[in-house]
């Protein structure tokens, strides 16, 4: 079994050329399900003919029992993780059908991103980083461009044109984008790179105290603190601020297919959920303005 999951790893990440993330995550799911598996009352069979012998039933009933713990969003990532791996091994002859495929995927949650006001994100960039240049320039470059935390971390030097304004990003899928820079993230990443000793196109954008590549898990824990020190009491995270880079720019008039390429969405669905964000504004203020609106 430990082969067969080996050569499907593989399959994902040369094949279907997927991030290490989503490697990682249907792994990881794949590893749920298998313990699921294992736990079922067939003792005399062994972990390969189970697989084999799985079917929708066996599948809807591993779902029933995802349901008690897990959001539907994950339920849908983990079937999708099992569709593939069903895929991989009826494309190896393991099996003759994909029982993923005879299951409906959950319907989703429907919810509205947590995104900043336009004044909360200028007090985040004008206070939260303090005297940090580093913090200062992630903040400004996640605000500026609306990169996803694991892209901002993934960056290298080379990444960033700062003379052109431009930066280049490997976004979902391996997929690459080029994303304009504005002007205060730019004086921002000026800045930072002056103030290290060294700077080589191969070296990591953003780094630790050790010199070596900050992680995505750094810049969020370092967010909380710059939004208490911004004075801001929200629960916001990076994926935030990419959200708010979004929902400004429709707010004040930028087309909705440039915000899917600037935020490199597959799906121009995926990027219409600002919309939604940017309707909800406008009733707020609408409401507060207008004589009949207002209640007595």
């Amino acid at each position: 079994m430990e082969d067969l999951i080996q050569r499907f790893s593989r399959h994902l990440s040369i094949e279907r050329n997927v991030s290490m993330h989503t490697t990682r995550a249907y792994l990881q799911d794949l590893k749920g399900f298998l313990t699921f598996l294992s736990g079922l009352d067939e003792k005399q069979i062994s972990l390969e003919q189970r697989v084999a012998a799985v079917d929708k039933i066996v599948l809807r009933r591993y779902l029933a029992q995802l349901h008690k713990t897990n959001r539907k969003s994950t339920i849908g990532r983990k079937l999708a993780a099992l569709r593939a791996f069903y895929r991989f091994l009826l494309r190896e002859g393991v099996v003759t059908v994909n029982p993923g495929e005879a299951v409906a995927t959950p319907r989703q949650e429907k919810y509205l991103p947590k995104t900043l006001s336009a004044d909360e994100a200028y007090a985040l960039m004008e206070h939260g980083a303090g005297q940090s240049l580093r913090d200062r320039a992630i903040l400004e470059t996640l605000y500026s461009c609306g990169l996803r935390v694991g892209e901002l971390a993934a960056l290298d030097v080379a990444s960033v044109d700062l003379s052109e304004g431009l930066v280049r990003v490997v976004g979902k899928g391996r997929k690459e984008r080029i994303v304009p820079v504005g002007r205060k993230a730019r004086e921002a990443l000026e800045a930072y790179l002056d103030s290290r000793a060294t700077v080589r196109g191969e070296e990591p954008l953003f780094l630790n105290r050790f010199g070596a590549r900050l992680t995505a898990r750094s810049i969020e824990r370092n967010l909380k603190k710059q939004l208490l020190a911004g004075g801001i009491l929200r629960d916001a995270t990076p994926h935030s601020l990419r959200h708010s880079f979004a929902t400004h720019l429709l707010d004040s008039g930028a087309d909705l297919r440039a915000i899917q390429e600037l935020l490199g969405h597959a799906s121009l669905s995926t990027t219409q959920k600002y919309t939604q964000v940017s309707v909800d504004h406008l009733m707020a203020v609408y409401d507060k303005a207008h004589p009949r609106s207002r209640k007595k």
